[in-house]
């Protein structure tokens, strides 16, 4: 890859007419709350067992946003600082931030607004991507595109989520299942042949009553009576979605090789959605893949549903199972009903060492980004009293010369 600006593709990575451009991902990085919440705990609060979950979910234990501060937000810039950091990319180039989330920080504003403000990105835009557990893949499919189009250069993908706000402690059949976590992706053009090869995206909306949070959008606004009922909490057709996954996750699979003209042989990785183990093995055995090339980490995460797959891509990398030139899959599915995979081929990682004043100089900018978005509401509420006293002291004015003007008509 030329065109290298502190060791990465700069923005003149499509110069020349016509020159073929790729969407390469050179930064990854995760986030996870500290706490753990193992089976064995969650036997002390419903009535389950750390068999019964194993054996139908392969799920030993998650990590749990135990402090209210911690959010999809605060996870995200924490995985999207690491990415740059491995990357050596400075926010400041950003020219896109995606968010694929469920448990967004607010209905608006978007979750990468926040994330783009605590990265101080100055340049990038940022909006947030709804595709259930699917919405990572989607958003690298459409980060892709941008990059392929040349409408960026740079695009940083985050998958967030702090779904243990969004389940109902005491239904053993979802609270067993999900995690809070954070990951990142950072893509950037190259001419260099690889990076993402092709996307297939896909959706059954006559599904989306089978995994579903009821209440708290625009048709069924929270009210008493929605809360007390548990509308908000996430509810879900567990037989139905295991149907639908095992085939949707090996079709789609096949079909983003096809489109990337390769076929099941040339597979090297395959990164999966973590949502059950038993739906993993089962669409991979109709694959015909072995275990050696399907990363399987649900063990101890649980489902995080965006983040899962940048998580494992994560962790993949660092033991040494996705390695340069490997064509990799990464296929999950979700509520919507939603499904969608990308095949990619993983380039050379560009990380040379980075200097340690480099990355004294990039905790540097995050610090100034706090004291830039303080500063920003500061002067926004200062602006808000200076321009009401002004608003007052004219409508006195106002006030005054109709008074008069009643008087004369008097």
């Amino acid at each position: 890859m030329d065109d290298k600006r502190n060791g990465q593709v700069g923005k003149s990575a499509n110069a020349g007419f016509g020159r073929p451009r790729y969407a390469h991902i050179t930064g990854w990085g995760m986030a996870v709350p500290d706490r753990v919440v193992t089976n064995h705990e969650l036997a002390q609060i419903v009535d389950t067992s750390d068999e019964w979950i194993r054996t139908r979910t392969g799920i030993r234990q998650r990590h749990i946003a135990v402090d209210p501060r911690e959010t999809s937000a605060t996870l995200g810039a924490r995985a999207a600082r690491a990415a740059l950091e491995v990357a050596d990319f400075p926010a400041s180039r950003l020219d896109l931030i995606l968010c694929a989330t469920s448990s967004p920080e607010h209905i608006f504003p978007s979750t990468a607004s926040l994330i783009q403000d605590a990265l101080g990105a100055v340049h990038a835009g940022a909006c947030d991507l709804s595709a259930a557990c699917s919405g990572f893949v989607y958003a690298l499919s459409l980060a892709s595109s941008m990059i392929v189009s040349g409408q960026a250069d740079s695009v940083l993908v985050v998958g967030a989520e702090v779904l243990s706000r969004f389940v109902d402690w005491s239904d053993r059949t979802t609270c067993v299942l999900f995690g809070d976590g954070a990951g990142a992706l950072l893509l950037q053009a190259s001419p260099v042949p690889g990076g993402v090869l092709s996307s297939v995206l896909g959706s059954d909306g006559s599904g989306s009553d089978l995994l579903i949070v009821p209440a708290g959008g625009s048709r069924r606004p929270a009210t008493l009576e929605t809360v007390a009922s548990g509308q908000h909490f996430i509810k879900m057709d567990g037989r139905a979605v295991f149907r639908f996954a095992t085939h949707v996750m090996a079709e789609a699979t096949r079909q983003a090789l096809e489109k990337a003209g390769l076929g099941v042989a040339d597979v090297d990785l395959v990164i999966p959605h973590q949502a059950n183990e038993r739906i993993i093995r089962s669409s991979m055995k109709q694959l015909g893949l072995s275990e050696d090339k399907v990363f399987i980490n649900i063990d101890r995460y649980g489902n995080t549903s965006t983040a899962s797959i940048p998580i494992a891509v994560c962790e993949a990398v660092a033991a040494g199972r996705l390695r340069p030139n490997d064509n990799v899959v990464m296929v999950g599915f979700g509520a919507g009903l939603t499904w969608a995979a990308t095949a990619v081929r993983w380039a050379v990682p560009m990380g040379q060492e980075v200097p340690r004043w480099r990355a004294g100089q990039r905790s540097a900018g995050y610090s100034l980004a706090r004291v830039r978005s303080r500063l920003l509401r500061l002067s926004r509420k200062v602006e808000g009293t200076l321009a009401g006293e002004q608003n007052e002291g004219l409508g006195k004015i106002v006030a005054d010369r109709l008074e008069e003007w009643r008087r004369a008509r008097e």
